[in-house]
């Protein structure tokens, strides 16, 4: 069955709104009702594969049996993956230049939280980072401990193999960091090389899910994510990072997003460029 036939048949405006809500749940994300081409786009192909006649179908499916593997698909699909390396540069610059040396001189083991760190670009560019900064300041070398969380076991499973095809290491690597941190596999498959990755820690979490059992951090980067949630999502995801946070703590959000009202809990410093919030 052709994408075009299904969506002509699949998108009945009251499947949309189950499907939207059973998304929210799942995983917080909100769809407007302008988003219904989207949901064409990427749920047609599954619906085709797993032999569902419509949306309906689906949902019905996914509200039957909650530990479906098809729900994990189905949220994939549905997840916008897009990540690249060093994204926006000036948190990572920032980073560099002043929060580690900061941190470096108050503590002997500094925590960084990487949140929906997808397929591992993040929380390898803050490595590469750190790497960076302990290369130029050998008499400060402090242990760091990075966590990369996101809610997708199938992106979590490529950034723990830490391995990259060329065209994946060129959106945002510069060819003298890939040469100085990556090891060429073949002539299309770079990985990570072990200095950098072993810093990293990996594990499965969505945002609207407890923290406690991460711990807390000094760094936490929460990047171009809150965007997809609505206000009070976005509003009760700050509050639970702020209680993550060490007294002072930096979070980083992404270029186009803000404190979704919660002013009261973060000081907005201007790092020119760029952004970053402390916790208060």
């Amino acid at each position: 069955m052709s994408i075009i036939g299904l969506s002509q048949t699949f998108l009945d405006s009251a499947h949309f709104t189950k499907f939207r809500d059973f998304l929210h749940d799942a995983c917080g994300i909100y769809l407007a009702e302008s988003k219904q081409y989207l949901v064409t786009t990427r749920i047609s192909p599954l619906l085709s594969h797993h032999k569902f006649k419509d949306l309906g179908e689906l949902v019905q499916e996914l509200e039957r049996n909650k530990y479906s593997p098809l729900r994990e698909i189905v949220i994939d699909a549905m997840t916008t993956n897009e990540t690249f390396w060093f994204r926006d540069t000036y948190p990572y610059e920032v980073l560099k230049a002043h929060i580690l040396p900061e941190l470096a001189g108050q503590k002997s083991s500094i925590n960084i939280w990487s949140a929906a760190c997808s397929s591992g670009q993040e929380p390898l560019s803050i490595s590469m980072a750190v790497e960076e900064y302990q290369r130029f300041s050998p008499k400060k070398l402090v242990n760091v401990n990075i966590t990369g969380t996101d809610l997708s076991p199938s992106m979590l499973k490529i950034a723990r193999a830490a391995t990259y095809d060329q065209m994946s290491v060129m959106r945002g690597l510069s060819v003298e960091r890939l040469n100085a941190f990556f090891d060429q596999l073949g002539e299309d498959s770079w990985r990570a090389k072990q200095q950098i990755s072993r810093r990293i820690t990996y594990r499965t979490l969505n945002l609207q899910d407890s923290y406690g059992g991460l711990g807390s951090f000094d760094i936490i980067f929460c990047r171009n994510v809150l965007i997809y949630f609505n206000n009070e999502l976005k509003l009760d995801i700050l509050k639970r990072i702020h209680r993550s946070l060490n007294p002072g703590g930096v979070l980083f959000l992404g270029a186009s997003e803000g404190l979704a009202g919660a002013s009261e809990f973060f000081d907005m410093v201007h790092c020119n460029p760029g952004i970053l919030y402390r916790a208060k």
